[in-house]
């Protein structure tokens, strides 16, 4: 997995080696955008035209959405590759940091002891390209830690690591 070093000094993360995902992940990103974007412009114009095209308002609003929603697809699945790329996530003494956002990072770090369980999650996308995802449970009941695009070997590897980490962090409660 590609590792870099990078140094965010006003979050008190510096000197961390980030492991990135795996590039892979920008395909199902991409497959996930792209579809969504067409299905819901054809829904918009399929709509407009039904409605009475651009001889009523309410065509003319439906095929303006379609064409909103088009332009929103386009920019988001541009934005895509750099988007998967800012995603890393890095284990460091005490917890596990994950990193992910352009315009608004959002570094979000889970102490080891209060993992209650990693689960490791393959769609029928991730089979094929052999990615898997991880979530996390914690003792809160609003966490939603989840990181995409792991190799599924480095998945299992990830998984049995954190659980031993977390197993030896509650023994010391």
């Amino acid at each position: 997995m590609p590792r870099e070093r990078l140094d965010e000094p006003g979050l008190g993360l510096t000197g961390i080696t980030w492991t990135r995902v795996s590039p892979k992940l920008l395909w199902t990103e991409l497959v996930q955008t792209v579809l969504a974007g067409v299905v819901v412009t054809a829904g918009c114009v399929i709509i407009g035209v039904v409605s009475g095209g651009f001889e009523r308002t309410a065509g003319v609003v439906w095929i303006l959405i379609g064409i909103v929603v088009a332009v929103v697809t386009l920019v988001t699945a541009a934005l895509t590759p750099r988007r998967v790329r800012a995603i890393g996530y890095a284990l460091r003494e005490d917890d596990f940091v994950l990193r992910r956002g352009l315009m608004w990072q959002r570094f979000t770090a889970v102490p080891y002891g209060r993992l209650q369980l990693v689960d490791v999650a393959r769609g029928p996308l991730d089979r094929a390209l052999g990615m898997s995802e991880l979530k996390f449970v914690t003792a809160a009941a609003s966490t939603n830690v989840r990181v995409p695009g792991i190799p599924a070997e480095d998945a299992d590897e990830l998984r049995d690591r954190l659980v031993e980490l977390a197993e030896a962090r509650r023994a010391g409660l």
